[in-house]
């Protein structure tokens, strides 16, 4: 799915040079991109049906005239934005314009004011038309990954899983709150050659301390007063499979030597029982927090941390790639549709801006579950306005996600990004440094 921050421009078209430049100057005034034409068919011969802005057209013109212009423009898009300029004898041609499609038409002589209000209008209409065509697009491509995004985090992320999981050696996966750390593994464990064997998840912070250990390592016969079977803890259980400790930072101390006895030896003695049972497993861990952090806290052991750390792979936020969230939201609505069965889903600009300013603390699953909401018609799944961050962070906030996106299509070259923002050198290396921004980490091999 594009990125949905893609550049607007209005096309301003008008025989008269003086009307023309004055024109342009107030759209310019008013922050508005625009570029002039003189003509009809300078403009058809640069229209595109993925055009990404909205066209302004006097009626009255040499040649195509202005209705002849706005059918022509019907046949290559026809949900794209046209506001034709009418003397006072023209208005009934542009009622009847407006009536076959055309966006609005503005009477001679019209408010600069009223001008700059339509072609707003217009313009914002348009980038919703093209996000819902990209949404879906994205909906309906085929993923090559269930970890989505074109992110150079993401792409590295990918690759690593790749060269990691046929390693066969254990893995340690940081990464915040929902941003899909048990996928990761169970990627990792479809792609190893333990694929056909056991995936067994623990959840470690769920995990009751006075049960943790019969929980994962079992107990022999008649080792727990009442309960005369044995039973299989889940390290055994994931015996020639993989072993998945989820959130390891939240693991009880009291159970972390003897699973790093368990990881050591690869065996396992249950609860009561006398010999050890031997393993043939892989260790995948997990941990939202900086596990070294609280090494140094003495809230986890080092030896356990040092056991566990043999290679490292860490899933960036997604307010970091926000050039994520559109391909990502796009396949959750997708997702959504299919369970709810609630067909005909369209984007709305609360929601676009939503997903343009929110910084997503609970990233993808938090995405996830806004999707859903949107999908369902829920009665506010947008966030009260005033929650949201004030203008100078959201300023910001966005020139950082320009930026990132810039070196994200540029591979992080520096010269190639400037050049496409239209920027200073200065500027661009005073904003990239106030982002902690690092074109290094964008560069990756074609």
């Amino acid at each position: 799915m594009k990125d949905m921050t893609q550049h607007q421009q209005l096309w301003f078209v008008d025989d008269d040079p003086e009307l023309r430049e004055a024109n342009v100057q107030t759209l310019e005034l008013a922050e508005i991109s625009v570029r002039a034409f003189a003509d009809a068919a300078s403009v058809l011969a640069e229209i595109t049906p993925d055009f990404a802005g909205a066209i302004v057209s006097d009626i009255r013109m040499p040649g195509m005239d202005g209705l002849q212009l706005f059918a022509r423009l019907r046949a290559v898009d026809p949900e794209l934005p046209v506001i034709l300029i009418t003397g006072h004898a023209d208005v009934p041609m542009a009622v009847s314009a407006l009536r076959d499609g055309a966006f609005d038409f503005l009477s001679k002589p019209f408010a600069a004011d009223h001008l700059v209000a339509a072609a707003t209008r217009a313009l914002a209409h348009r980038r919703l038309v093209l996000d819902n065509r990209a949404l879906r697009a994205a909906a309906n491509a085929p993923q090559d990954s269930p970890l989505i995004g074109d992110s150079a985090a993401m792409v590295r992320l990918r690759e690593s899983i790749a060269q990691v999981a046929r390693a066969d050696v254990d893995v340690l996966i940081e990464g915040e709150t929902g941003t899909g750390k048990e996928l990761v593994a169970a990627m990792l464990h479809r792609a190893s050659p333990r694929a056909a064997r056991p995936f067994v998840a623990v959840a470690c912070a769920a995990l009751p301390e006075a049960q943790a250990e019969i929980e994962l390592f079992g107990h022999a016969a008649d080792a727990v007063p009442g309960v005369r079977f044995a039973r299989t803890g889940r390290i055994e259980a994931s015996d020639r499979g993989t072993l998945f400790l989820d959130d390891i930072d939240g693991m009880p101390m009291a159970v972390q030597p003897r699973l790093l006895r368990v990881l050591e030896e690869r065996e396992v003695l249950p609860v009561g029982a006398e010999r050890p049972v031997p393993l043939d497993l892989r260790v995948i861990a997990s941990a939202k927090g900086d596990l070294r952090a609280l090494v140094e806290r003495g809230a986890f052991r080092s030896d356990l941390y040092f056991r566990l750390d043999v290679v490292r792979l860490s899933i960036p936020p997604l307010r970091e790639r926000r050039t994520d969230i559109a391909p990502l939201f796009a396949a959750f609505v997708a997702e959504a549709t299919t369970q709810t069965g609630q067909d005909g889903f369209r984007m709305t600009d609360a929601v676009r801006r939503h997903l343009l300013d929110h910084d997503w603390p609970g990233n993808v699953r938090e995405l996830r579950n806004f999707a859903f909401s949107a999908v369902l018609g829920l009665d506010d799944p947008v966030p009260d306005p005033a929650a949201r961050q004030a203008l100078p962070e959201r300023v910001h906030a966005y020139e950082a996600m320009l930026l990132r996106e810039a070196l994200e299509t540029t591979r992080g070259n520096v010269t190639r990004a400037i050049d496409l923002l239209g920027i200073p050198r200065k500027t661009f290396y005073d904003k990239i440094q106030r982002s902690g921004i690092v074109p290094a980490e964008f560069r990756r091999p074609r």
